[in-house]
């Protein structure tokens, strides 16, 4: 028979009335009277029966279940502790619980890494707040998405729904290519970053001086390729990373030629790449997302 071990504290309480094993043989003393408060599953039970999650699961739910001056709510990173602890909070039908395992899919951290997985476990469970954030991380992927886990929690007008809201995205941020008067309005001046020197081999822009950076500013030709490859990345994936990724391979590039303006247009790059950034970041955020909740 395999031997257990008792959990950290503060599942380690001699006075307890309760021991949980879970399934990798690690036993939490509890008090059923604190388990009782968070859900009437518990309290309508003489017996509790013995729990099937792993200690990890288990030790993140009954943070949630204690008062917060013996145990703060655990730090939910990964994708994976959240929806183990969302299905541990509905299997024991802790409501409350359900809602605060769902708030950590607003994390950043996770979000980045699976933003169409977050949206289709928010969305499920009617948390607008997170559905509506984890809505905008999916514009840093495809307006197309390939399959991905909790797909199904999805019915066919949810997924068209969020389709839409991206493709209204990248619409609403590609007028910013015709109607350059964000960048007349930040650049009252010529801006000679664009011009290069005299030891530049990048050729000219074969297209006339619009004036969007000051009068007569002849600029090269590596700045029409920047600004009509990002837009073009932008109608699929119209969002901030989408900026900053295009605006490194262009410094990388004017770089490569070795010219004694690289640095400062790497600096004004860079400068630009913000403006444009929270331009865009503007024009999304006017766009609404249809939920029926």
């Amino acid at each position: 028979m395999t031997e257990s071990t008792y959990a950290a504290s503060p599942f380690d309480h001699a006075k307890a009335d309760i021991i949980l094993r879970t399934s990798d043989n690690i036993d939490f003393r509890v008090f059923k009277l604190f388990l009782s408060l968070a859900s009437p599953f518990f309290e309508s039970l003489f017996n509790i029966p013995q729990p099937t999650e792993d200690k990890k699961t288990l030790d993140a739910l009954l943070r949630f279940c204690y008062p917060c001056t013996l145990a703060e709510d655990p730090n939910l990173e990964q994708l994976k502790d959240v929806t183990d602890v969302l299905e541990a909070a509905k299997k024991y039908s802790i409501n409350a619980i359900e809602r605060k395992a769902g708030q950590a899919l607003s994390n950043p951290k996770i979000l980045e890494v699976e933003p169409l997985r977050c949206f289709a476990i928010a969305h499920h469970g009617q948390l607008r707040d997170e559905t509506l954030l984890a809505a905008k991380y999916t514009l840093r992927q495809p307006l197309i998405p390939s399959w991905f886990e909790e797909i199904e929690l999805l019915s066919a007008a949810d997924l068209l729904a969020l389709l839409t809201y991206h493709r209204k995205c990248g619409d609403a941020v590609c007028v910013l290519k015709t109607d350059m008067s964000w960048i007349k309005t930040h650049y009252q001046e010529a801006s000679p970053w664009l011009s290069g020197c005299s030891s530049c081999t990048y050729p000219k822009s074969s297209t006339r001086p619009s004036g969007v950076f000051g009068s007569g500013n002849q600029r090269l030709q590596w700045w029409d390729e920047f600004m009509e490859k990002t837009f073009l990345v932008l109608r699929d994936k119209p969002c901030e990373a989408t900026i900053q990724t295009c605006t490194e391979q262009t410094v990388q590039s004017v770089r490569a030629r070795n010219c004694s303006c690289s640095p400062r247009v790497a600096e004004s790059m860079r400068e630009f790449s913000a403006l444009f950034a929270r331009t865009v970041e503007e024009v999304v955020s006017q766009v609404q997302l249809e939920l029926k909740f």
